[in-house]
């Protein structure tokens, strides 16, 4: 097998979070469910989990590094320094010297004092991945499991949804990266950046139980509403007449329209509150709406109008930016 690092195509100090992030990205790629019509699509996936196997465990990364063992995770030959084969491996690496046994000293096994049994000797070899000792009238069969090496088999997806379809919950079908397609039930009340974990819905590899699908929900901006924590805030138009003489206005909300009255001479910028029309919350009462009266002038040139503003103006000078100056 090739150098791990060259797999991951990451450098020999890259950071374990580096590590992670370039296998990730590479068995995503390489997945063989996304490559169905490639036939090297699975080597090279195995390649990879080889090498992440390596590098992403520290203490194999460690003895990588050091020459203790080879891309495959093997141990080598370290030779008996001074040429000593009595040597341990305290004085320079050698082999340590060990009895093997097997099943106990019985007729036909291995005996001996003091030494550890051939699992023992297993565990020191295989970091671990120790057999699981003779299988009933198996002989010196030995059966090994995997040595819980940990692989990341979680997918991760964002989906989209309406601010109505966040106040409400929708069922909506998601595309993961493995082609695969799943009706999702987002839940009422969810808010932007929450995420929903689907167990078992992840990646799966031989050996390892499924990984689970996490979809981080953003929510789309609106079109007049902006969201301000529980609360929203919308712009309303509203004409001249309106400003200067009052009256009754409808105003949007998430749910049904409600009215609201505006008051004689209200400026454009004042700013109203309706409670409880805001976005609901999973306890106590649901934010509010602000509502922000921006004055509209009809479109085009209104000569009766400005005949009107210049009477008005000859009569009632006044100047609404002196606090500026």
């Amino acid at each position: 097998m090739r150098d791990p690092y060259e797999v991951l195509g990451v450098p020999r100090g890259a950071s374990a979070a580096a590590i992670k992030s370039a296998y990730r990205k590479l068995a995503k790629k390489h997945h063989p469910d996304a490559n169905k019509n490639d036939p090297k699509s699975a080597a090279r996936f195995s390649e990879l989990n080889s090498a992440n196997e390596i590098l992403g465990d520290e203490e194999k990364r460690k003895q990588f590094d050091r020459g203790e063992i080879d891309a495959e995770g093997k141990p080598r030959f370290q030779g008996f320094p001074g040429g000593d084969p009595r040597a341990r491996a305290g004085r320079g690496g050698g082999f340590e010297t060990h009895t093997f046994r097997s099943g106990g000293a019985g007729p036909g096994g291995f005996a001996g004092g003091g030494g550890g049994g051939f699992e023992d000797i297993l565990n020191s070899m295989f970091g671990g991945a120790a057999g699981r000792g003779p299988r009933p009238g198996g002989g010196t069969t030995f059966e090994f499991d995997t040595g819980g090496i940990a692989l990341d088999l979680d997918l991760s997806v964002a989906m989209t949804v309406s601010l109505e379809e966040s106040v409400n919950g929708v069922e909506k079908r998601v595309r993961l990266p493995t082609g695969k397609e799943l009706n999702v039930k987002i839940p009422a009340g969810v808010v932007a950046g929450q995420q929903i974990r689907l167990k078992g819905q992840g990646e799966t590899s031989p050996g390892h139980p499924p990984g689970d699908l996490l979809i981080t929900v953003n929510i789309a901006p609106h079109r007049f509403f902006k969201v301000e924590g529980s609360d929203l805030r919308v712009d309303l138009p509203i004409t001249l007449y309106e400003a200067v003489l009052g009256g009754k206005v409808r105003v949007p909300t998430l749910g049904s329209a409600v009215e609201l009255s505006i008051p004689k001479n209200t400026s454009s910028g004042r700013t109203f509150r309706l409670k409880g029309k805001g976005l609901p919350k999973p306890t106590g009462t649901p934010g509010d709406l602000f509502v922000t009266t921006r004055i509209m002038l009809p479109d085009g040139n209104d000569a009766e109008l400005e005949a009107l503003m210049q009477k008005w103006r000859d009569g009632h000078t006044y100047n609404p930016r002196s606090d500026l100056f």
